[in-house]
């Protein structure tokens, strides 16, 4: 199979992770509560080991390192401000808090389709400028997002659905905001044929460390209790050894 067809296999792979949403309706509120927990500390780490071992060092190596840390700056920048103007925020939490009317949420449910769609363009674009680049580190960069995509659309699937939205029109919603990803891989693959593409990997790296530093660990800190604390730093550290094992052997 060419770059093109893993490319696209890819993409489709990483869309349908928003059909995972929908085993939210099967669980509990606190039972959805400790599976995400200990999934957001995994996804921290993968996106992290990601940006750090795979994205950052190929990036070095293809052009200055001054000139490589401003397009990992630019892209933090770049999703700080995105998050600021859409006032959205990746939300990981299934539930709304008790008492909460209903009237209220859907302006919050647009604004969580507008940003998945916009986050998922980038991830595409990012994602496959890494595989043109080098295929291993793309595979690995693939990896650490699909282990952010599964706790957030988890957590998208129920703020839709207690947002008053039906399960079917928010399963449908968000996977026409997941499609966005092969749209953004695609408009990476054309790119490359004219451009170099490392900047655009490196514009991803910032996007993933600003996930993780900004959206992910802030809720694993909110953790007080020994027992917790341990096992969400176990599968964070789980996390990053697992990408780093994947930059030294694959």
């Amino acid at each position: 199979m060419g770059e093109l067809g893993w490319i696209i296999l890819g993409s489709l792979l990483m869309s349908a992770i928003a059909m995972i949403g929908s085993i939210t309706a099967l669980l509990k509120d606190q039972t959805l509560e400790r599976l995400l927990l200990p999934l957001i500390s995994l996804a921290a780490a993968t996106l992290l080991g990601g940006a750090f071992f795979h994205m950052l060092p190929e990036g070095v190596a293809s052009m200055p390192p001054l000139t490589a840390a401003a397009w990992v700056v630019t892209g933090f920048s770049a999703f700080l401000l995105m998050e600021q103007l859409l006032h959205w925020h990746h939300s990981h939490q299934g539930s709304r808090p008790r008492g909460e009317p209903k009237s209220n949420q859907p302006p919050v449910t647009y604004l969580i389709l507008i940003g998945d769609g916009i986050h998922n363009l980038i991830g595409g674009l990012a994602i496959a400028s890494t595989f043109l680049i080098d295929p291993r580190a793309g595979f690995s960069a693939w990896i650490a997002a699909a282990m952010h995509e599964i706790p957030q659309e988890l957590g998208d699937f129920g703020v839709l659905v207690h947002g008053g939205w039906s399960r079917r029109r928010a399963l449908l919603w968000n996977l026409l905001s997941a499609l966005t990803f092969p749209l953004g891989a695609l408009a990476a693959y054309g790119l490359s044929s004219q451009f170099d593409v490392t900047w655009l990997m490196l514009f991803g790296a910032g996007n993933f460390i600003y996930i993780a530093a900004s959206d992910l660990i802030p809720e694993i800190k909110q953790q007080d209790r020994f027992g917790r604390v341990a096992v969400h730093f176990g599968y964070f550290a789980a996390g990053l050894a697992l990408m780093y094992a994947l930059a030294c052997c694959f």
